[in-house]
């Protein structure tokens, strides 16, 4: 069996950014998703906006989309991606909240980074808005749930 070709390195085996020059630039999307766990009160606080800190979901909804067009500053070989829309997506469950983040660009490289970053700062701004009333909370089962573009095409989860 061959060894993988990792494209993030040079034939020295240095780091590198891949050079994505080549490639045809295509309409691109990618879903992530989370889940954030706490306590049956926290949620409730959130939902109803009467956290200390204010509209928690809000917030957090502004932290995911600032940090979908951040994504290439805090992931070093990311490309940074003029991005065509960015949206985060709040649902309340047994035990917590689900975040979802959409991303959209017309480029030559996917953004599943952005989405996947982008629900992850939701996430934590989630964690940090709501810390005083619930340390325990988790954020649990980050993950690629769809991706369109690009030479590879379509990927979605599979579930279960």
């Amino acid at each position: 069996m061959a060894e993988p070709q990792f494209s993030h390195l040079d034939e020295q085996g240095k780091a590198r950014m891949v050079d994505v020059g080549g490639k045809d630039v295509s309409h691109r999307t990618a879903t992530a998703r989370c889940q954030v766990r706490m306590n049956t009160e926290t949620l409730q606080a959130i939902t109803s906006g009467s956290m200390p800190k204010g509209d928690v979901l809000a917030v957090a909804r502004v932290a995911g989309i600032q940090a979908a067009k951040r994504t290439s500053d805090a992931i070093p070989m990311c490309h940074p991606l003029p991005l065509s829309s960015a949206r985060i997506e709040f649902a309340a469950t047994e035990g917590g909240l689900t975040v979802e983040a959409h991303v959209e660009t017309t480029d030559r490289t996917g953004v599943e980074m952005e989405a996947l970053h982008a629900c992850a700062v939701a996430a934590l701004t989630i964690y940090d808005m709501c810390k005083s009333a619930d340390r325990a909370m988790t954020i649990e089962d980050l993950a690629l749930w769809e991706k369109t573009g690009g030479r590879s095409g379509t990927y979605r989860r599979k579930v279960g």
